[in-house]
């Protein structure tokens, strides 16, 4: 039997300093400024707690020339979730932004694409270019995790729990998967960066890190598709998301926001 999840955004960081240049394949004005906001994202209902993604730390922000306000585990803290406890967490993908404190969370059970461990760990990761996304100590935590039996790999579609799904959306990354979750008020497609901004689907124009324009593209029909329109689609960086859905609390506004409420915007 189904269930359905409360859904939140919880925002830890952001950079202001980007243009339309760093976020698109073919931008169509290069210096107009467009900023970026980092987020984990929560599922849980009175049943279970269900992280997506682990996001990253100070360590890694310094060398990437990235500024967060704290880190993600302390973030979860605010809204009442003990990184040292959670049980489940989706890992969309190995970029440094998503799978950097997997070592926060030592009693986890990773849910990961099969297809995206070998990407991370083979012949691609030769190539400055297609390993910069990715930091070797983090996905070197990823095989010690296999290695340890916390790692649930998935071939394409799978079920992490009743009415939480993952799908193999390659593109951004080989192994990228995003979320499918059943709420009160339907289904919701949480794209991780399959889509960073809305306007990467909305006008069909990729984000500029990508392995596969063309399967990025036919990941954006996918997503549209599976959510029952653009609408139910929640891209994984843009600042928009903060507008578009109230916040969980009044005195959250602006960093945990509730994303299986109606649209506001």
């Amino acid at each position: 039997m189904s269930e359905t999840y409360e859904i939140l955004a919880v925002k830890y960081g952001a950079m202001m300093n980007r243009t339309r240049a760093d976020n698109f394949v073919h931008p169509d004005d290069h210096a107009a400024p467009m900023p970026i906001d980092y987020f984990v994202f929560v599922l849980r209902n009175k049943n279970r707690t269900i992280l997506i993604d682990t996001g990253f730390d100070h360590k890694e922000a310094a060398p990437r020339g990235r500024k967060i306000d704290l880190e993600p585990r302390e973030a979860l803290q605010r809204i009442g979730i003990d990184a040292e406890n959670l049980d489940t967490c989706i890992v969309t993908h190995l970029h440094y932004d998503h799978a950097g404190t997997l070592h926060h969370f030592p009693k986890a059970r990773f849910h990961l694409q099969e297809a995206e461990m070998a990407y991370a760990t083979g012949r691609c990761m030769c190539d400055h270019a297609m390993r910069h996304p990715f930091t070797l100590d983090h996905v070197c935590q990823m095989v010690k995790n296999v290695y340890s039996g916390r790692v649930q790999f998935h071939d394409g579609d799978g079920e992490v729990a009743p009415g939480v799904t993952v799908h193999h959306m390659p593109g951004h990354s080989k192994g990228i998967q995003a979320i499918r979750v059943m709420t009160d008020h339907g289904p919701v497609m949480l794209a991780s960066d399959v889509v960073h901004f809305y306007e990467n689907i909305e006008r069909r124009m990729p984000f500029f890190i990508s392995v596969d324009i063309e399967a990025t593209l036919r990941s954006y029909d996918r997503l549209e598709q599976m959510a029952g329109g653009l609408k139910n689609v929640i891209p994984g960086h843009d600042p928009l998301i903060l507008k578009r859905y109230p916040a969980w609390k009044p005195e959250t506004a602006g960093t945990v926001h509730k994303l299986d409420a109606p649209r506001i915007g």
